[in-house]
């Protein structure tokens, strides 16, 4: 069986509305809010941590409390910064942001654990944070890749976004209990190095943008917290297939626990990318869904050969980048699962997810 042959994934999307609106008087949210995280807090309330971009791009990441009516999420009330770019690897000239935050709550550590994208001296580079109440973060640093000499190449050559961790350990594919975690390398090295052209690892023939997985062995992490930023045994998970991802695909909010296995949100996008750190004008990202075998998560059971949401509406049709549905925060409430998603790099918006 082919991966365009896998059986369809039994969810489906419906859109609720906007949940949050950049305000026009404050000037961290000048250019748009949008791409949140999302936790239950200390306090059992439920919480986004949305990207605040300011003039010139600049990235910060907040904390908003849900508020819910008759089990529907239905607005926010903001309470502050959270995460702020003020280290040095998450500032350039002319470039700064710790940006689209994913936070998954890992019960075994007892901890919220954010991976974001500190855009830095070099471009977009994957940085990891935790914490428990998710107000106060400790930074646990950029990623290292493990060098793995059957890939014949070092990922931590290469720009990495729409990182995230499952919530529970997985057997790795030595045999380790691990950590596992997805992330998107983007193997064009030109883009800090003008002239080096794009490289792909050994046995890689496709070089659009894919969904890899690597791992983390739990032992490490309980000797040394400082271990969740070195990931090994890295693997292919699932690239472009389908029409509405056939530029390009990365990862969506943690991946969820489901009687089928593990349900994978992601985003498919369309179009062309143009310089990679700037504003993409003519793409279009549409949200889509995998499920990922139970036992071993590096393997794809089911696909869906069409978006499960798509920009449709003004507001996801209309932004600071056009044309945007981006998944990246699930929650649960009262029963129902809703997802948080990104309009057109400029608002908010939730969606209910429904098992079909």
């Amino acid at each position: 069986m082919t991966t365009a042959d896998l059986p369809t994934v039994p969810y489906r999307l419906t859109r609720i509305g906007v949940i949050m609106s950049p305000r026009g008087d404050d000037p961290l949210e000048q250019e748009g809010i949008l791409n949140p995280a999302s936790g239950r807090g200390a306090d059992g309330e439920l919480y986004l941590l949305p990207r605040m971009v300011a003039a010139g791009n600049v990235s910060r990441v907040g904390l908003a409390r849900v508020l819910v009516e008759d089990g529907v999420p239905v607005g926010v009330e903001r309470e502050g910064v959270v995460l702020e770019p003020d280290r040095s690897w998450e500032r350039g000239v002319g470039n700064a942001g710790v940006e689209d935050p994913r936070v998954t709550w890992i019960d075994e550590l007892r901890l919220h654990v954010m991976t974001y994208v500190a855009y830095g001296p070099l471009g977009p580079r994957t940085a990891l944070a935790v914490s428990e109440d998710l107000r106060e973060w400790r930074r646990l640093g950029p990623v290292l890749f493990a060098y793995d000499d059957a890939l014949d190449i070092d990922l931590n050559l290469f720009h990495n976004k729409d990182t995230v961790f499952f919530p529970e350990a997985v057997t790795a594919p030595d045999g380790t209990r691990s950590f596992a975690v997805l992330h998107r390398p983007m193997w064009d090295l030109g883009e800090t190095r003008p002239g080096q052209g794009v490289v792909v690892p050994a046995g890689v023939t496709d070089e659009r943008q894919s969904i890899w997985i690597s791992y983390v062995p739990v032992e490490a992490v309980r000797a040394d917290l400082a271990a969740l930023t070195v990931w090994g045994q890295h693997r292919f998970l699932a690239g472009p297939v389908f029409d509405f991802e056939a530029t390009k695909i990365g990862g969506g909010p943690p991946p969820l626990r489901v009687p089928e296995g593990w349900l994978l949100l992601h985003h498919g996008v369309t179009g062309r990318i143009e310089n990679a750190f700037a504003q993409q004008q003519n793409v279009h990202y549409a949200a889509g869904a995998m499920l990922l075998d139970a036992d071993d998560p590096s393997v794809v059971i089911a696909r869906t050969p069409e978006p499960l949401l798509s920009a449709e509406t003004d507001d996801e049709r209309g932004g600071t980048v056009p044309n945007v549905v981006f998944p990246t925060a699930v929650e649960e409430i009262e029963g129902v699962r809703y997802v948080f998603y990104g309009m057109a790099d400029s608002k908010i918006g939730v969606a209910r997810l429904d098992h079909t």
